[in-house]
């Protein structure tokens, strides 16, 4: 079962591949979820690049630039994507962190999935009552499902940019989460305690 319509998923699907024929970039977002754990797909692009790339962007769409936000924004065919520039644009991670932690799935660059997964939290903690935020919730506990994250890098870089909190965070989310878990195939109570019961216990463990 997939979150968003499929018709929106193909073209974003569609830019995404175009995208990677004529730039460089970092992939983020649900597209590097997805990627990454196989779970649902998504409809926004979201690439970390380079002022040179950033150039060749400008010469394929329109970009509006963000100054608050301090990103780039597009709209191609209905399609959102989010542009975020080395050196300029601020996460709670620093760009400079996520270019050096990257790894390559399906020909595409993508963050550590410990990386991926606090940028996922800090996209949900900004928009946790909105139907993004549930995406957010949905791609998190995929992430996790996936055991893929190693949850001793991912505390140690918590510890290092003083966000602690986001482990808190990440248990409330594991605990409270319910339609979420249905978009990971969890379709009755039984599965979805067995589910939580093996998340919590990952998380709370963390890096032994």
């Amino acid at each position: 079962m997939e979150f968003w319509s499929e018709w929106v998923i193909d073209k974003s699907f569609s830019l995404l591949k175009e995208l990677r024929r004529r730039i460089d970039f970092i992939l983020i977002g649900g597209w590097a979820v997805y990627f990454l754990t196989g779970a649902l797909k998504s409809k926004d692009i979201d690439l970390i690049v380079d002022f040179e790339n950033l150039a060749r962007l400008r010469d394929l769409m329109s970009l509006s630039k963000t100054d608050f936000l301090r990103r780039y924004q597009a709209r191609v065919e209905g399609v959102d994507v989010d542009i975020y520039v080395i050196h300029y644009s601020k996460f709670i991670i620093p760009t400079e962190e996520i270019v050096e932690n990257t790894m390559r799935v399906k020909g595409f660059v993508l963050p550590a999935p410990e990386i991926l997964l606090i940028l996922k939290q800090e996209a949900e903690k900004s928009r946790r009552d909105s139907v993004k935020g549930q995406k957010d919730r949905t791609d998190i506990l995929a992430l996790l499902a996936s055991g893929k994250v190693d949850m001793g890098k991912y505390e140690k870089l918590l510890k290092r940019y003083g966000i602690t909190s986001f482990k808190k965070r990440l248990l409330e989310i594991i605990r409270n989460s319910r339609k979420e878990y249905e978009y990971l195939g969890a379709r009755n109570p039984k599965e979805v305690k067995k589910l939580k019961r093996k998340l919590l216990e990952m998380v709370r463990k963390g890096g032994g």
